[in-house]
C-alpha cells in the first residue's frame, strides 16, 4: 500500500471482528479508536445449541447456511466444551455449506473447511436470493441465525422450496453495556478528533442514529458526520447511510468490498490532507 495512515484517528464500530480490523488498521500506522456497537455474549441457555449440534451430527444437515463468522466461532466454542468436535466438522464437512459475506467463509476456514458458495450481497436478501437458484426440496438445511433480525421472511422463503429448516441462535447482544462508549464517539467527532469513521455493516449506522436519538445528541451526531469523512465497506452500508440522509465519502475501489480494500481507500483519500485530529 503506498500511502499510511500514520498520524490518522479512525473510528471503527465493527463488533464481530474488531481485533482483526483494529489490527489491520493498525499496521498502516493508524491510530484505532475502538467503539463496538454492541456486547457479544453467548446464548444464556446452552441447550438449545447443544441439541442442534448433536442433530446436525446424528442426522447430517445436507445443507448449512451461515449468516455470521462469530455464529459459527460460538459454535465451535459449545462443539469443544461438550467433546464432539471431530464429529461436528466430519458432519459439516458432508453440507453444502454456504455464506452470507466473506466473514462465515474465513470462519470455516478456521476448521479447515470451505463455503460452496458466498453471497455477492452480504444480506438475508442475497442469501434468498443465492438459494433460490439451487434445487432444496427434501433438504435438510441447518441456518445459523445472528440476534436482531427479523428472519421469518428468509425461513419463509427456505421452506416454500421444500426444505426443513434447522435454525440455531449462539449468541445475543447486549447493547446498552456500549451506550457509553458510543455517545463519547458521537462526541469526539464533534469535537473534530476523529479523521474517519469506518464503517462495516449497516447495522453500525442504524444503531449510531437510535443511540443518539435516544441520548438526545442526534444534531451532535449530524455535525460530526458532516466533518468527518465516512468510509463504507459497500453498498449495503451506503444504502443505510443514504436513507439517513448521510453520504458516504470513502469508498473500496473496483467493487471489493472487504477491510483491506477500505482501509486501502481510506489512506488513498486521507494521504490528500493532513491528519486534523492530531491538529486538535
Amino acid at each position: 500500500m503506498a500511502e499510511r495512515l500514520n498520524g490518522y484517528r479512525i473510528l471503527i464500530l465493527e463488533t464481530r471482528e474488531e481485533a482483526q480490523f483494529s489490527r489491520l488498521l493498525a499496521e498502516q500506522g493508524a491510530d484505532v479508536v475502538q467503539c463496538p456497537m454492541f456486547t457479544i455474549h453467548d446464548a444464556p441457555d446452552p441447550a438449545p445449541i447443544e441439541a442442534w449440534i448433536r442433530r446436525a451430527i446424528e442426522r447430517p444437515l445436507d445443507d448449512l447456511v451461515l449468516m455470521t463468522g462469530e455464529g459459527l466461532r460460538r459454535l465451535m466454542k459449545v462443539v469443544r466444551r461438550i467433546g464432539v468436535e471431530a464429529e461436528f466438522v466430519a458432519s459439516l464437512g458432508e453440507a453444502r455449506k454456504f455464506a452470507r459475506g466473506p466473514k462465515p467463509g474465513r470462519a470455516l476456514r478456521e476448521i479447515a473447511l470451505e463455503p460452496q458458495m458466498t453471497t455477492e450481497k452480504p444480506t438475508s436478501e442475497g442469501v434468498a436470493e443465492m438459494l433460490s437458484k439451487l434445487d432444496l426440496s427434501g433438504h435438510r438445511l441447518g441456518l445459523q441465525l445472528y440476534p436482531d433480525k427479523d428472519h421469518a421472511t428468509l425461513i419463509g422463503a427456505i421452506k416454500a422450496q421444500g426444505a426443513e429448516v434447522d435454525t440455531v441462535l449462539p449468541y445475543v447482544y447486549d447493547a446498552q453495556a456500549a451506550d457509553a462508549n458510543i455517545v463519547t464517539a458521537i462526541d469526539e467527532m464533534a469535537q473534530g478528533r476523529i479523521d474517519a469513521i469506518a464503517l462495516t455493516s449497516s447495522g453500525q449506522v442504524r444503531r449510531l442514529i437510535e443511540v443518539a436519538q435516544a441520548h438526545k445528541c442526534e444534531s451532535q451526531l449530524r455535525e460530526g458526520l458532516q466533518q468527518t469523512p465516512i468510509a463504507s465497506v459497500g453498498p449495503v452500508v451506503s444504502d443505510e447511510l443514504k436513507a439517513y440522509g448521510l453520504s458516504t465519502d470513502i469508498y473500496p475501489a473496483n467493487d471489493a468490498f472487504f477491510m483491506k480494500p477500505l482501509i486501502s481507500a481510506m489512506a488513498t483519500a486521507l494521504s490528500k490532507a493532513p491528519p486534523r485530529a492530531t491538529a486538535k
